[in-house]
C-alpha cells in the first residue's frame, strides 16, 4: 500500500495528496503528516510526500513528521520506493532538497522525479490565501499517484 503523506497550509498541498489518492484507486493510504506514526509508515510499501515550501524549507509539520520518524524507522524501511510533490510560490526546491536530505538517510529509492507544482504567490496576501491548483497540475498529481501505486502493486519497485 502506498502511503500519501502530507501538509497544507493553504489547500495547494491537499489538493495534490487528494489528488494523487483518487488516481491510486483505492491501492493508497491518505495520511496527515501531523497524526502519522511509526506503525503507519512501516505498514506502508512506498511513500509519496506532499507538502508546500515555507521561506524555502518544507513546511513545519511535515518536518516534524521526520524529526519524531526518523531514529525510530531507522534501518527499517530501506529500498521502498518514494516520490514526492511540492505546492510553491515561486521555486520549491529548498523544500525538495530538505526531504531528499532526510530520506536519504533512511535509504529510501526515488522512483520518479519530483513534481514541483509552482503557483506564483509572491505577495503576503497571495501567499497567505487558500491556493487553487490549476486541473492540468492537478492531473500531473493524479498521474503520479497512479504509477506509485501501480507500481508497488506490480512489485516493480
Amino acid at each position: 500500500m502506498l502511503a500519501i503523506v502530507w501538509h497544507s497550509r493553504t489547500g495547494a498541498a491537499r489538493a495534490m495528496a487528494r489528488a494523487a489518492h483518487e488516481a491510486a484507486a483505492g491501492r493508497s493510504l491518505l495520511l496527515l503528516a501531523e497524526e502519522v506514526d511509526t506503525a503507519d509508515l512501516l505498514a506502508a510499501a512506498g511513500y509519496l510526500f506532499v507538502c508546500p515550501e515555507n521561506l524555502g524549507a518544507m513546511s513545519g509539520a511535515m518536518k516534524e513528521l521526520f524529526d519524531r520518524s526518523y531514529y525510530p524507522l531507522l534501518g527499517r524501511i530501506e529500498g521502498r520506493p518514494y516520490a514526492t510533490m511540492i505546492a510553491a510560490g515561486s521555486d520549491g526546491r529548498g523544500a525538495q532538497a530538505q526531504l531528499d536530505r532526510i530520506v536519504t538517510g533512511w535509504r529510501l529509492r526515488r522512483v520518479a522525479d519530483p513534481l514541483i507544482v509552482n503557483l506564483g504567490a509572491q505577495t503576503a496576501e497571495d501567499i497567505l490565501a487558500e491556493k487553487s491548483v490549476p486541473p492540468p497540475e492537478l492531473d500531473r498529481c493524479g498521474e503520479l499517484g497512479a504509477l506509485m501505486s501501480e507500481g508497488i502493486a506490480l512489485g516493480l519497485f
